[in-house]
């Protein structure tokens, strides 16, 4: 289509950073530490950071990102796909080896890192055939010095003294269906899923964004939720086009949360239900003077903590959606008499999934043969959902793609009933997925880890509740004969090889494990006698 069409542009988010800028150029943007950063400032950092990429890579490139909630990974949401490139950020607490996988898999040819995590990073370019530059990310708040890691060819701030500023690169792209990022799965059979974003859902779903957290120029949002898990909701966008101001917060820990919201009068964040929790449960915690609206999923809220936020003065919005939907994809919109239900009803409703996004379709509930299950609140079926918000597909994976748009609608595999008022609620997991502070945590891959011990024969793996944590990982073993090895050996193991939010704190032995007739491990049977 001719770039001259006077009735249609292709959308991209950039197009956020682009008006934000122009509009409120002097509106602070992004506030970290002592650090301060207007809208203008902001876009002419993300300019420099991509005319130092156009000369390193090609257009479609992936371009890899490791680093906590600091303003760097915030930029490079608008200077990766501004140069061209495709953004993949990579989850922070990921242990080396998942990394290298990431980093091999995408084909990264450049990798930002953080200074303190690329101290277990030595020689990750030997690794990784494909990558050919990598930069240290300098915190000033944890690493003052800026003394280069052995693993880095280039700092940050080595990369921005030899940016050449030119011609402005254009806020668009020629086509809003080409890729703007990679997000990786936490493996739900084994390996991660590369999950395809294209320009044109990611600025659909920070569309959605915006209007259903109701954020303006205003709005103060505080970076809790972190940016590589779905591309912060496509928050890295949203926010900035809706011109809030951004706080960034390399860590959530009770104490910096509530330092923000009293002294930076934040209004918005999002979150875990553990998020909640420790929100709740930080001494400082106390009921809020201004509005703050807290958007959270990862995990159904309980009722009880949805009940102590509204005891706080905060109000609660929840959400469900997956990678594969550029995260939030159902929201629990509330309706009027809400408010006038007892609180634990009021907060029983608002622990559901709720209905479509804005920018969403509707969700069906369906059976094995794709057909709607009544919507009596009681009858299993599996969510499918459909739309501008579906992933492309996975990344050099159209099996598994194919396998995921059967019937022409995404399987989620998430199992949930459709009530009579259209409103849907997840009861179980298709798939072994244990979701822990809001971070999937593959039930195979754990137990993978586990078996690679030489003492075990099997081990099964099955999310037990938590109360901070919302869920975490329990492990059963069985041991090869005469074999012995301690919980705190098998720990060590297993957090050599994973995040360690992935590692179970507990190894329960068993003589063996329940199977089926056909050899498949039994995890019901576990669930219930755990």
């Amino acid at each position: 289509m001719s770039d001259l069409s006077p009735n249609r542009s292709e959308l991209t988010p950039l197009r956020f950073l682009e008006r934000s800028a122009a509009v409120f150029p002097d509106h602070v943007a992004i506030v970290y530490g002592e650090r301060r950063s207007t809208y203008a400032e902001f876009a002419a950092e993300a300019q420099q950071l991509a005319a130092w990429l156009t000369d390193r890579i090609d257009p479609g490139d992936r371009v890899a990102f490791l680093a906590p909630n600091v303003p760097e990974p915030l930029i490079a949401h608008f200077a990766v796909p501004l140069a061209g490139g495709v953004l993949v950020a990579i989850n922070s607490r990921l242990a080396r080896p998942e990394v290298e996988y990431i980093l091999n898999h995408s084909e990264a040819r450049v990798f930002f890192a953080d200074s303190e995590l690329l101290d277990n990073l030595d020689g990750i370019a030997e690794s990784a055939p494909a990558l050919e530059v990598v930069v240290q990310v300098d915190d000033p708040t944890v690493a003052p010095s800026h003394e280069r890691r052995a693993a880095a060819d280039l700092t940050y701030a080595e990369v921005r003294a030899t940016a050449v500023d030119g011609q402005l690169l254009p806020w668009s792209v020629s086509d809003e269906n080409q890729l703007i990022a990679i997000d990786y799965t936490s493996g739900t059979t084994g390996s991660p899923k590369g999950v395809m974003y294209s320009h044109r859902g990611a600025y659909l779903g920070a569309m959605g964004a915006i209007v259903h957290n109701q954020l303006d120029r205003s709005s103060t949002f505080l970076w809790t939720l972190p940016m590589f898990h779905c591309n912060g909701w496509c928050g890295p966008w949203g926010v900035t086009g809706a011109a809030a101001t951004q706080v960034c917060l390399r860590a959530v820990r009770g104490d910096a949360v509530w330092e923000a919201i009293d002294t930076r009068g934040v209004t918005h964040l999002w979150g875990a239900p553990t998020v909640l929790s420790t929100i709740a449960g930080a001494p400082e915690a106390h009921p809020v003077e201004q509005d703050l609206r807290i958007t959270t999923a990862g995990s159904p809220p309980s009722p009880t903590i949805i009940a102590t936020m509204e005891d706080l003065g905060i109000t609660v919005t929840h959400v469900y959606g997956l990678t594969e939907v550029y995260g939030p994809f159902t929201i629990t919109e509330v309706q009027d008499g809400w408010s006038e239900l007892p609180g634990e009803e009021r907060a029983r409703l608002l622990a559901r999934q709720g209905v479509g996004m804005i920018q969403a379709e509707s969700v069906r509930v369906v059976d094995t043969q794709m057909q709607d299950v009544p919507a009596d609140g009681e009858t299993f079926g599996e969510l499918v959902l459909r739309g501008n918000n579906v992933m492309v597909g996975y990344y050099k994976d159209p099996e598994a793609t194919e396998a995921a748009f059967a019937g022409g609608w995404f399987h989620s595999g998430d199992l949930g009933v459709m009530h009579p008022d259209g409103y849907v609620e997840i009861k179980d997991r298709a798939k072994d997925v244990i979701i822990s502070g809001g971070e999937n945590i593959s039930s195979v891959e754990v137990e993978q880890a586990i078996v690679s011990h030489p003492a075990v024969v099997e081990a099964a793996v099955i999310g037990v509740a938590d109360e901070k944590w919302g869920e975490r990982p329990r492990a059963f073993v069985t041991l090869r004969s005469g074999a012995s090895v301690t919980d705190e050996e098998l720990v060590a193991h297993v957090r050599s090889r994973l995040a360690g939010y992935k590692v179970p704190r507990e190894f329960v032995r068993l003589d063996e494990l329940p199977h089926t007739a056909t050899g498949k491990i039994v995890k019901f049977e576990l669930r219930e006698n755990g």
